[in-house]
């Protein structure tokens, strides 16, 4: 009894440290390697977009503030953070939900990920320009 609960407990930490060990193997992105390699460079290429992302929706949500700002006098006229958090949220729902859909195509398979990944960056470099149409175009207003 005593082993089972030692084994319970200890199974996590023992996957925790093999995924450590793995991580600072020599998988490195290489896009003409392994699938392995591939999908850990369709990884850091969504991880490269989506920092790229949270970087324009932070100055997306400064211009909103600006325009809530000047709206003080009328605030009624308020909501253009509420609007692009709602907007962002909902985006980022359809996006991994879109994605994940992309992924059935290999369902399973060692190419899943790569597919997902590739699919996430490309619809996240998507929504990054739209920010910045958005307060390119707002600010014209």
């Amino acid at each position: 009894m005593i082993r089972k609960r030692f084994w319970l407990v200890a199974s996590p930490v023992l996957v925790l440290l093999a995924s450590a060990a793995f991580a600072e193997d020599e998988m490195k992105c290489n896009p003409e390697g392994t699938q392995a390699e591939m999908n850990i460079c369709a990884w850091d290429d969504f991880q490269k977009a989506d920092d790229e992302l949270n970087a324009v929706y932070k100055k997306a949500m400064a211009f909103a503030r600006e325009q809530d700002q000047s709206y003080a006098d009328q605030p009624n006229l308020k909501g253009a953070v509420a609007a692009l958090k709602k907007a962002q949220r909902a985006w980022i729902d359809y996006r991994d939900g879109h994605c994940e859909g992309v992924g059935f195509s290999a369902r399973g398979g060692s190419m899943e990920p790569m597919l997902v990944a590739g699919c996430q960056e490309e619809l996240t470099k998507k929504r990054t320009a739209d920010l910045k149409a958005l307060m390119e175009d707002g600010g014209d207003q």
